[in-house]
């Protein structure tokens, strides 16, 4: 009988619901208590305890999973990125490592665009100045008139692109990897480079994968190019901005706004000075919000644990029915 340590934060409040299906399936779960994420440490009480994990961004280092072996079958991420699990060492150790590809391109992309607006027509702050009792003008700006530069051009950026693109925008993206051509043509894209995007941005949206080549792709050295009108979108992960230079050129002014999900460490310390910046939007990852997405990250990632553990199963839609009224 497999035991499978169940650790994914989304998953949680949940378990009730799903345990009918890992009864079903004659697997044993633990269930730690879980803040965010499980760190190196924390996973590592476990290590040999487990054939398998359900886990959210837990720290799956080569270390972490050399612990955990021979016993350790599979780890099953709830969601699209892996950044926090070494792929290339647990696939040598024969560690299957699953996901959900392209799990939240809608509620993300539909977020990137809530904050554009928020910041072209000025609605948060019109708000508190009216609540606060100031009846003031505040000066805002159509969408038409802006250009957005979307940094990472996969499914999720060539969303925002399109929505985008229904406001009038003008369009610069930027990506390490070919795009497709005739993507590029029907929405009237300008690939370009960094420098030349951050330089001519209104809006900069990261939408690109956390990798050794976009850590901190937004730095002190980079901002340099930014303009001081710009605003910085972050919907994808908190390494790709170093805080520190970021809170700098806010102070500095010479970045004039930043809408941030992610962060470099979450949750966002208590003292992080861009809690209280008036200029500052803020969420606590929470982009990919989405009772639909969430449904389908849920039993694509049961379906990919049972692949691993190489347990007889029937395809995702099987599953569902058999299961989802629980």
């Amino acid at each position: 009988m497999p035991t499978v340590l169940l650790s994914a934060p989304y998953m949680l409040p949940f378990i009730e619901r799903f345990k009918p299906v890992f009864q079903h399936y004659a697997i044993d779960l633990i269930v730690p208590e879980v803040h965010e994420r499980m760190e190196e440490q924390q996973i590592l009480e476990y290590a040999g305890k487990f054939d398998g994990t359900i886990c959210g961004d837990d720290r799956y280092s080569e270390s972490v999973i050399k612990q955990c072996l021979p016993r350790l079958k599979v780890i099953s991420k709830w969601g699209t990125g892996i950044d926090s699990i070494d792929k290339v060492f647990a696939e040598s150790a024969g560690v299957m490592v699953g996901n959900t590809l392209n799990a939240f391109t809608l509620p993300v992309s539909d977020s990137v665009l809530a904050y554009m607006l928020a910041f072209a027509r000025k609605q948060p702050w019109m708000d508190r100045a009216v609540k606060a009792g100031v009846w003031k003008k505040i000066s805002g700006c159509s969408l038409s008139e802006c250009t957005l530069g979307v940094i990472g051009v996969g499914n999720i950026g060539k969303a925002v692109i399109r929505r985008a693109r229904g406001f009038g925008m003008r369009i610069l993206g930027n990506d390490v990897q070919p795009i497709a051509p005739d993507f590029i043509l029907e929405n009237q894209v300008s690939m370009v480079t960094l420098e030349e995007l951050l330089a001519q941005a209104d809006f900069i949206s990261l939408n690109c994968d956390l990798n050794p080549t976009s850590f901190h792709i937004i730095n002190s050295h980079s901002l340099e190019f930014v303009k001081p009108e710009a605003i910085l979108i972050n919907t994808a992960r908190g390494p790709l901005v170093d805080e520190q230079a970021l809170i700098a050129a806010l102070e500095d002014g010479h970045l004039a706004g930043a809408a941030l999900d992610v962060f470099e460490v979450e949750p966002l310390p208590q003292d992080s000075p861009l809690r209280k910046m008036e200029n500052v939007m803020l969420a606590a990852h929470n982009s990919n919000s989405s009772p639909a997405a969430w449904e389908r990250v849920h039993w694509n990632t049961i379906r990919n644990l049972l692949i691993g553990l190489k347990i007889e199963h029937a395809d995702l839609d099987e599953i569902q029915r058999k299961f989802a009224q629980f």
